[in-house]
């Protein structure tokens, strides 16, 4: 399991974007906002390390053209 005191890039974005930006006013409201969030990022958001695209139409391909092992 992964500390929240984890320096890796996926830490340091998921602090920044999202735990250091929103306030939170019980449990519930964090983990209602950490989790759209991260649908946002997965779902919605183009990443340029995997070509302008989002997370989630990688995962939604198949064929040759999919990720490895597709």
């Amino acid at each position: 399991m992964s500390s929240l005191l984890d320096c890796s890039p996926e830490a340091v974005r998921v602090r920044s974007e999202c735990l250091n930006t929103a306030w939170f006013v019980s449990l519930d409201d964090a983990g209602r906002k950490c989790k759209n969030w991260l649908s946002d990022y997965n779902e919605e958001r183009p990443h340029s390390s995997i070509g302008d695209k989002c997370p989630i139409e990688l995962m939604n391909r198949t064929g040759p053209h999919g990720p490895p092992g597709a």
